[in-house]
């Protein structure tokens, strides 16, 4: 058995596209960035930033265009695909992740760091808890002991 699985968490660089497919299905495309912190050959803090190609179906994809918007922070799970095609004789790529499942992250403007899943049955009552308390201050990752 082969595994196919993306888990991502970043912000959204562009707000969402939704357009409809010729089945009359919804198709929602953004791209998110992340990044990861690191120590260089030379002991110095470094950080590199990838920018992912999201793209979410159905229901779902209704629900991220009317809430997240650029700048939003989102979790995403779901499955790498590359696409390709032919363009001026010029065979071109694209490889994105098919989501699963979105959950928003916290809101910036005093959301209170709850979250909403994208993918929760309408007849599904949202889980109303306090959300995770996330520390004022910036964590400095040289902190952590792991």
């Amino acid at each position: 058995m082969y595994i196919n699985k993306a888990i991502l968490f970043g912000n959204l660089t562009r707000d969402p596209e939704l357009k409809a497919l010729p089945s009359g299905m919804n198709v929602c495309n953004f791209s998110i960035a992340t990044n990861r912190v690191y120590k260089d050959r030379d002991g110095k803090k470094a950080e590199q930033t990838d920018f992912h190609n999201i793209v979410v179906f159905g229901k779902q994809a209704d629900t991220v265009a009317q809430y997240l918007k650029k700048g939003s922070s989102a979790y995403i799970e779901g499955r790498m695909q590359t696409r390709s095609w032919e363009q001026n004789g010029e065979k071109k790529y694209r490889t994105e992740v098919i989501a699963d499942s979105v959950q928003f992250g916290p809101r910036s403007s005093g959301g209170g760091g709850a979250s909403h899943r994208a993918d929760t049955p309408e007849d599904e009552p949202a889980q109303s808890g306090s959300g995770i308390d996330y520390p004022k201050d910036d964590i400095n990752p040289d902190d952590i002991p792991f």
